[in-house]
């Protein structure tokens, strides 16, 4: 019976956050290059705000978002029991220990979870981007998860104009609408080295973002 009012709860919780955040940024999503399908994939975005997971997470139809789990810090998730219970039971994140002295092997837990079925939403820059440069240098995760897995779509998605919605120490959202933009799917090559596919990879991400924003 707990159970089943904490998943009630989780349910409830959802549909909330998802309604919070479309009513304040009226965020739409933009199927450049894939259609939104029922199939894995692993959505690679840029990173500049707290509120790119649950924008990204908001606008895939329902079908999908049951089935997709962001990648998360644990220490940004289990900071207190709310941020737990949207993290473990909303969200259903893959935490992962960023602690160097923890031995926690994260793409371990990255691929036992898209072995059971899940999609998945990761931030390939590890750390949000405070810089005036597009993107980040890529870590190695998505390289991994690409050969690991080279059955799964590597798909490019775009958040536009979250850090200007929600700027870091800001509390209040700013009214400015947001737009997802998922790009065509991408795969790790035969014999591809993991400096050419992450540039490869920073390449189709960079290239969804609105004109307007473009140097």
């Amino acid at each position: 019976m707990k159970h089943l009012l904490r998943t009630l709860a989780a349910d409830i919780t959802g549909n909330v956050i998802r309604l919070l955040v479309r009513f304040l940024t009226a965020v739409r999503a933009d199927w450049k290059g894939i259609e939104p399908v029922q199939k894995q994939r692993v959505y690679f975005a840029n990173h500049t705000s707290n509120g790119d997971m649950p924008m990204i997470w908001s606008v895939l139809p329902p079908a999908l978002r049951r089935e997709t789990r962001p990648v998360a810090a644990a220490d940004y998730w289990l900071k207190n029991k709310l941020r737990a219970f949207a993290g473990g039971e909303v969200f259903k994140a893959v935490l992962i220990d960023r602690r160097r002295e923890v031995n926690d092997d994260p793409m371990a837990k990255i691929l036992a979870a898209m072995e059971d079925g899940a999609s998945l939403i990761i931030f390939p820059e590890g750390n949000r981007n405070m810089t005036e440069d597009p993107l980040l240098p890529f870590k190695a995760g998505l390289y991994n998860m690409g050969k690991a897995r080279p059955d799964v779509d590597l798909v490019p998605t775009w958040v536009a104009n979250l850090n200007e919605i929600m700027p870091k120490g800001e509390i209040i959202p700013l009214p400015l609408i947001c737009t997802v933009t998922f790009g065509a799917p991408i795969h790790v090559h035969e014999d591809e080295s993991m400096d050419d596919f992450l540039q490869r990879a920073a390449d189709a991400l960079a290239d969804l973002r609105p004109r307007e924003v473009k140097p």
